[in-house]
Protein backbone atom coordinates (compact mmCIF):
# COMPACT_ATOMS: atom_id res chain seq x y z
CA UNK A 1 0.00 0.00 0.00
CA UNK A 2 1.18 3.52 -0.82
CA UNK A 3 3.06 4.93 2.19
CA UNK A 4 2.20 8.51 1.24
CA UNK A 5 -1.50 7.62 1.29
CA UNK A 6 -1.15 6.01 4.73
CA UNK A 7 0.72 9.07 6.01
CA UNK A 8 -2.13 11.27 4.78
CA UNK A 9 -4.61 9.12 6.69
CA UNK A 10 -2.48 9.38 9.84
CA UNK A 11 -2.42 13.18 9.51
CA UNK A 12 -6.20 13.25 9.04
CA UNK A 13 -6.89 11.11 12.10
CA UNK A 14 -4.45 13.12 14.23
CA UNK A 15 -6.27 16.30 13.15
CA UNK A 16 -9.61 14.71 14.11
CA UNK A 17 -8.12 13.68 17.46
CA UNK A 18 -6.90 17.23 18.09
CA UNK A 19 -10.43 18.50 17.40
CA UNK A 20 -11.73 16.21 20.15
CA UNK A 21 -9.02 17.42 22.54
CA UNK A 22 -9.78 21.03 21.64
CA UNK A 23 -13.44 20.54 22.59
CA UNK A 24 -12.30 19.69 26.12
CA UNK A 25 -11.44 23.35 26.75
CA UNK A 26 -12.00 23.24 30.51
CA UNK A 27 -9.70 20.22 30.79
CA UNK A 28 -6.84 22.25 29.31
CA UNK A 29 -5.57 25.70 30.11
CA UNK A 30 -5.98 28.31 27.38
CA UNK A 31 -2.37 28.10 26.18
CA UNK A 32 -2.53 24.33 25.61
CA UNK A 33 -5.91 24.75 23.90
CA UNK A 34 -4.44 27.28 21.48
CA UNK A 35 -1.40 25.08 20.76
CA UNK A 36 -3.68 22.10 20.09
CA UNK A 37 -5.81 24.23 17.78
CA UNK A 38 -2.75 25.54 15.93
CA UNK A 39 -1.53 21.98 15.38
CA UNK A 40 -4.94 20.97 14.07
CA UNK A 41 -5.05 23.85 11.59
CA UNK A 42 -1.55 23.07 10.32
CA UNK A 43 -2.67 19.50 9.61
CA UNK A 44 -5.85 20.80 7.93
CA UNK A 45 -3.71 23.00 5.68
CA UNK A 46 -1.60 19.96 4.78
CA UNK A 47 -4.78 17.97 4.11
CA UNK A 48 -6.11 20.62 1.74
CA UNK A 49 -2.81 20.97 -0.08
CA UNK A 50 -2.66 17.21 -0.63
CA UNK A 51 -6.27 17.18 -1.85
CA UNK A 52 -6.21 20.45 -3.79
CA UNK A 53 -7.11 18.66 -7.05
CA UNK A 54 -10.58 17.95 -5.68
CA UNK A 55 -11.43 21.66 -5.68
CA UNK A 56 -10.44 21.91 -9.35
CA UNK A 57 -12.79 19.07 -10.29
CA UNK A 58 -15.72 20.32 -8.19
CA UNK A 59 -17.48 22.11 -11.06
CA UNK A 60 -17.01 19.09 -13.33
CA UNK A 61 -18.25 16.50 -10.85
CA UNK A 62 -21.41 14.56 -11.57
CA UNK A 63 -24.51 16.08 -9.98
CA UNK A 64 -25.95 12.84 -8.61
CA UNK A 65 -27.26 12.56 -5.04
CA UNK A 66 -24.12 10.94 -3.62
CA UNK A 67 -21.81 13.45 -5.31
CA UNK A 68 -23.91 16.42 -4.25
CA UNK A 69 -24.03 15.27 -0.63
CA UNK A 70 -20.29 14.63 -0.62
CA UNK A 71 -19.47 18.02 -2.18
CA UNK A 72 -21.88 19.84 0.14
CA UNK A 73 -20.36 18.19 3.21
CA UNK A 74 -16.82 19.10 2.16
CA UNK A 75 -17.79 22.71 1.45
CA UNK A 76 -19.61 22.93 4.80
CA UNK A 77 -16.54 21.52 6.51
CA UNK A 78 -14.28 24.02 4.73
CA UNK A 79 -16.59 26.88 5.77
CA UNK A 80 -16.68 25.65 9.37
CA UNK A 81 -12.89 25.37 9.56
CA UNK A 82 -12.45 28.82 8.03
CA UNK A 83 -14.86 30.30 10.58
CA UNK A 84 -13.08 28.40 13.35
CA UNK A 85 -9.71 29.72 12.18
CA UNK A 86 -10.84 33.35 11.90
CA UNK A 87 -12.51 33.36 15.31
CA UNK A 88 -9.48 31.57 16.81
CA UNK A 89 -7.19 34.35 15.64
CA UNK A 90 -9.59 37.00 16.94
CA UNK A 91 -9.92 35.59 20.47
CA UNK A 92 -6.36 34.29 20.88
CA UNK A 93 -4.79 35.35 24.18
CA UNK A 94 -1.47 33.57 23.79
CA UNK A 95 -0.23 32.14 20.48
CA UNK A 96 -1.63 34.89 18.23
CA UNK A 97 -2.09 37.64 20.80
CA UNK A 98 0.29 39.85 18.78
CA UNK A 99 -2.29 40.25 16.00
CA UNK A 100 -3.82 43.74 15.76
CA UNK A 101 -7.43 42.66 16.20
CA UNK A 102 -9.53 41.02 18.86
CA UNK A 103 -12.98 39.61 19.41
CA UNK A 104 -15.35 39.80 22.32
CA UNK A 105 -18.01 37.57 23.84
CA UNK A 106 -19.95 37.13 20.59
CA UNK A 107 -16.85 35.99 18.71
CA UNK A 108 -16.09 33.48 21.45
CA UNK A 109 -19.65 32.14 21.28
CA UNK A 110 -19.41 31.75 17.50
CA UNK A 111 -16.09 29.94 17.94
CA UNK A 112 -17.61 27.47 20.40
CA UNK A 113 -20.73 26.95 18.27
CA UNK A 114 -18.72 26.26 15.10
CA UNK A 115 -16.38 23.89 16.97
CA UNK A 116 -19.27 21.66 18.02
CA UNK A 117 -20.77 21.73 14.54
CA UNK A 118 -17.33 20.80 13.18
CA UNK A 119 -17.49 17.57 15.21
CA UNK A 120 -20.74 16.62 13.45
CA UNK A 121 -19.55 17.60 9.96
CA UNK A 122 -16.18 15.84 10.35
CA UNK A 123 -18.04 12.69 11.46
CA UNK A 124 -20.32 12.83 8.41
CA UNK A 125 -17.25 13.37 6.21
CA UNK A 126 -15.55 10.33 7.73
CA UNK A 127 -18.67 8.21 7.29
CA UNK A 128 -18.71 8.91 3.56
CA UNK A 129 -15.23 7.41 3.36
CA UNK A 130 -15.75 4.60 5.85
CA UNK A 131 -15.86 1.85 3.21
CA UNK A 132 -12.47 3.01 1.93
CA UNK A 133 -11.07 3.16 5.48
CA UNK A 134 -12.35 -0.36 6.19
CA UNK A 135 -10.64 -1.59 3.02
CA UNK A 136 -7.39 0.00 4.22
CA UNK A 137 -7.79 -1.69 7.61
CA UNK A 138 -8.44 -5.05 5.94
CA UNK A 139 -5.35 -4.70 3.75
CA UNK A 140 -3.16 -3.75 6.71
CA UNK A 141 -4.50 -6.71 8.70
CA UNK A 142 -4.02 -9.06 5.75
CA UNK A 143 -7.72 -9.95 5.63
CA UNK A 144 -8.65 -11.11 2.14
CA UNK A 145 -11.86 -13.07 2.65
CA UNK A 146 -15.26 -12.10 3.98
CA UNK A 147 -16.41 -13.70 7.20
CA UNK A 148 -20.06 -13.77 8.25
CA UNK A 149 -19.31 -13.88 11.98
CA UNK A 150 -16.89 -10.96 11.70
CA UNK A 151 -19.40 -8.94 9.68
CA UNK A 152 -22.19 -9.58 12.21
CA UNK A 153 -19.87 -8.72 15.11
CA UNK A 154 -18.84 -5.41 13.52
CA UNK A 155 -22.46 -4.51 12.82
CA UNK A 156 -23.48 -5.28 16.41
CA UNK A 157 -20.62 -3.08 17.63
CA UNK A 158 -21.80 -0.33 15.26
CA UNK A 159 -25.34 -0.51 16.66
CA UNK A 160 -24.03 -0.38 20.24
CA UNK A 161 -21.84 2.65 19.45
CA UNK A 162 -24.78 4.39 17.75
CA UNK A 163 -27.04 3.72 20.76
CA UNK A 164 -24.35 5.05 23.09
CA UNK A 165 -24.04 8.05 20.77
CA UNK A 166 -27.75 8.82 21.25
CA UNK A 167 -27.33 8.54 25.03
CA UNK A 168 -24.19 10.67 24.95
CA UNK A 169 -26.01 13.32 22.91
CA UNK A 170 -28.27 13.98 25.91
CA UNK A 171 -25.60 13.39 28.54
CA UNK A 172 -23.45 16.30 27.35
CA UNK A 173 -26.33 18.45 26.07
CA UNK A 174 -25.42 18.50 22.39
CA UNK A 175 -28.72 20.13 21.44
CA UNK A 176 -27.87 23.22 23.48
CA UNK A 177 -24.30 23.26 22.17
CA UNK A 178 -25.42 23.18 18.53
CA UNK A 179 -27.93 25.99 19.04
CA UNK A 180 -25.66 28.23 21.14
CA UNK A 181 -28.04 28.14 24.10
CA UNK A 182 -26.45 29.64 27.19
CA UNK A 183 -26.05 26.95 29.84
CA UNK A 184 -24.45 26.97 33.27
CA UNK A 185 -23.79 23.23 33.03
CA UNK A 186 -20.13 22.38 32.44
CA UNK A 187 -18.47 18.99 32.34
CA UNK A 188 -16.57 18.27 35.57
CA UNK A 189 -13.18 17.08 34.32
CA UNK A 190 -12.02 16.55 37.90
CA UNK A 191 -14.67 13.85 38.21
CA UNK A 192 -14.18 12.11 34.85
CA UNK A 193 -12.10 13.04 31.82
CA UNK A 194 -12.23 9.70 30.01
CA UNK A 195 -16.05 9.65 30.08
CA UNK A 196 -16.19 13.00 28.28
CA UNK A 197 -14.08 11.68 25.42
CA UNK A 198 -16.10 8.45 25.32
CA UNK A 199 -19.22 10.59 24.83
CA UNK A 200 -17.57 12.56 22.01
CA UNK A 201 -16.33 9.41 20.26
CA UNK A 202 -19.77 7.79 20.59
CA UNK A 203 -21.48 10.85 19.07
CA UNK A 204 -18.92 10.85 16.27
CA UNK A 205 -19.57 7.13 15.77
CA UNK A 206 -23.31 7.77 15.55
CA UNK A 207 -22.91 10.29 12.73
CA UNK A 208 -20.24 8.22 10.98
CA UNK A 209 -22.75 5.33 10.95
CA UNK A 210 -25.59 7.53 9.68
CA UNK A 211 -23.43 8.91 6.89
CA UNK A 212 -21.92 5.55 5.94
CA UNK A 213 -25.23 3.71 5.68
CA UNK A 214 -26.91 6.63 3.92
CA UNK A 215 -24.23 6.43 1.22
CA UNK A 216 -24.71 2.66 0.96
CA UNK A 217 -28.46 3.19 0.62
CA UNK A 218 -27.98 5.74 -2.16
CA UNK A 219 -25.63 3.36 -3.98
CA UNK A 220 -28.21 0.59 -3.64
CA UNK A 221 -31.02 2.68 -5.14
CA UNK A 222 -28.74 3.91 -7.89
CA UNK A 223 -27.80 0.37 -8.82
CA UNK A 224 -31.34 -0.97 -8.51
Amino acid sequence: MNRTFLLRLVFDFVAAGLLLVGLAYYWLDNTVHEIVGTGMFLLIIVHNLLNRRWYKTLAKSRHEARGLINSSTILLLAAAMLALLVTSLMISRTVFSFLPFSGGFSTRQIHILVAWWALIIVSLHLGMRWSMLMNVARNLAGIKRTNTLRTITLRVITVLIALQGIRSWFEIGMGAKLTAKVSMEFWDFNESTAEFFIHLIAIAGLFISISHYLMKLLCHFRGA
